[in-house]
């Protein structure tokens, strides 16, 4: 493997193929992100966008092509996959918070028992991870004494404990309401203005117009446009980027 340096795709993905049984879900999928891009993929339900970022960080495997993150390949057999999501953290729609665990505990759990890191040490960086998504006096509540956004910035704190190169959202905002949705996002745009790398598949047409560096537009598992938010917004050229966009917007 050559050594991965920051003016190469810190994820590069060629031809991905990924099947589900008879049917084919990814149709040869190709793209780049550099270091420090927002990078949004939108698209109708079912046209793949949860299935690329799922194979990013290997939860999906893939039957044909490549997709290496900072030069290294994913999909081999010798794969180290800790070392892997130490790189590339990954936010789902549903939280997935222990809610037997206060949300600071939620936050350290897996740099103390998967790292195994100072304890001392992963509770200061965790309290700084909850303030930092504006989360500060909630350290000792439950899951369950949270809203649905409060627990989803939860989610992202304890996904930035990892201290990841790349992260993975995958339709964070879909289950809330929508006068949570908006502080979800702000977590996500000054995560995007401090320099991480962001992935985002998203519904949200207004974030990915004001904070993506590249927005595709996939369908039936390819992608049939990308570009710049505000030419692809704006001058969106095959018909069902038309199409789409005319039902969303």
């Amino acid at each position: 493997m050559t050594q991965w340096t920051p003016d190469q795709p810190i994820v590069r993905i060629r031809d991905v193929h990924k099947s589900f049984g008879p049917v084919e879900v990814l149709k040869g999928i190709s793209l780049d992100v550099m270091k420090g891009e927002v990078i949004c993929i939108i698209g109708p339900s079912g046209s793949g966008k949860s299935t690329l970022i799922r194979c990013i960080n290997a939860l999906n495997d893939i039957q044909q092509g490549s997709i290496q993150v900072e030069g290294q390949e994913v999909h081999v057999d010798h794969l180290d996959k800790l070392a892997l999501r130490r790189k590339v953290g990954m936010v789902f729609q549903q939280y997935n918070l222990f809610p037997h665990k206060t949300a600071l505990q939620n936050v350290m759990m897996a740099p103390v028992k998967v790292l195994k890191e100072n304890k001392a040490e992963v509770e200061t960086r965790a309290r700084a991870l909850l303030k930092k998504v504006r989360l500060e006096g909630k350290e000792d509540r439950y899951p369950g004494e949270l809203s649905g956004g409060q627990q989803q910035r939860v989610a992202i704190a304890r996904s930035l404990a990892m201290r990841p190169d790349v992260m993975l959202f995958d339709e964070v905002t879909a289950a809330l309401d929508p006068e949570t949705v908006k502080e979800v996002l702000v977590t996500i745009k000054d995560l995007a203005a401090e320099g991480m790398t962001c992935i985002l598949v998203t519904h949200e047409m207004g974030f990915a117009r004001e904070v993506a560096d590249h927005v595709y537009f996939t369908d039936k598992g390819v992608i049939v446009e990308h570009g710049a938010p505000a030419e692809f917004f704006a001058n969106p050229r095959d018909p069902r980027t038309q199409n789409f966009l005319s039902q969303v917007l």
